[in-house]
């Protein structure tokens, strides 16, 4: 079985308004896309969300994965899953995003860990991320889907770095009872952070949920760095892993799909 890809119109396409991403990525030959959280608010408004589902069926396209409302992202902000204060805001949009995710056949829902806050204690922040990340998890099982747990780079207060950083968090939702929390591996936040990404993979298999890809430096499409990204995803494939594989980078090129023939960019 070949690698499925899935590409992530929030960096993607954005010389284009959002909703016209969609049917542009179908015609570039994918037939699946992922978004970070493509409004506002938390909680939008009925006619946006009916737009942006529109869209997303207009084009022919399934929306594979979504993220949860993760803040003011351009402000910083990395999610409020740990962020005391914002648990009312967090568990009314578990609400919109499952319910948005399964009317387009959505089987991943990024949950962003959130920052370290100040004044917060962070013992008690990770209690409030298992509490978070259970009721999201079980809201997800509902539609079949799974919450992702993904480290990333760039946010000094951001505290899952590793694979194993979020595995661990992982293994307090288990004991929680959220059987429906996998890992989002992100070869391009772990490679930055310094995460050896070969043993990560092989060590971390069983429980990822979700690959996306970058190269490094520059966040750009496979090539246009220095990580051995095509080496990875057939290592995934030889190993097992039947997920998608998110096309979570900025284009560096005229071309930011010509690694990728077109005869390998459905899903099917």
């Amino acid at each position: 079985m070949r690698p499925r890809y899935t590409v992530n119109c929030s960096l993607l396409f954005t010389d284009l308004p959002l909703l016209e991403r969609l049917a542009a990525a179908g015609s570039a030959g994918f037939d699946a896309v992922e978004f970070w959280w493509p409004f506002a608010e938390a909680v939008p408004g009925d006619r946006e969300v009916d737009a942006f589902a529109a869209a997303v069926i207009d084009a022919g396209v399934t929306l594979t994965g979504l993220n949860f409302f993760a803040g003011d992202m351009p402000g910083g902000d990395r999610g409020v899953v740990s962020w005391p204060g914002r648990a009312v805001e967090f568990r009314d949009n578990i609400d919109v995003a499952v319910g948005l995710g399964g009317r387009l056949g959505t089987t991943g829902f990024n949950a962003l860990y959130g920052n370290r806050i100040d004044g917060a204690d962070p013992r008690e922040q990770d209690e409030l991320a298992v509490e978070n990340l259970a009721l999201a998890s079980a809201a997800a099982a509902r539609t079949g889907a799974r919450v992702l747990l993904e480290p990333i780079s760039g946010a000094e207060r951001y505290p899952l770095r590793t694979l194993g950083d979020a595995h661990d968090v992982l293994l307090r939702t288990d004991a929680a009872g959220a059987a429906h929390v996998a890992l989002l591996a992100d070869l391009y936040h772990l490679s930055v952070n310094g995460d050896d990404v070969d043993k990560a993979i092989t060590r971390h298999l069983d429980r990822i949920g979700h690959v996306q890809i970058a190269d490094a430096p520059g966040r750009g499409e496979p090539g246009t760095g220095e990580l051995p990204l095509i080496t990875w995803i057939a290592d995934l494939n030889r190993l097992g892993f039947t997920g998608h594989i998110g096309l979570e980078y900025k284009p560096a090129t005229a071309d930011p799909f010509g690694w990728l023939p077109p005869s390998e960019r459905s899903s099917a």
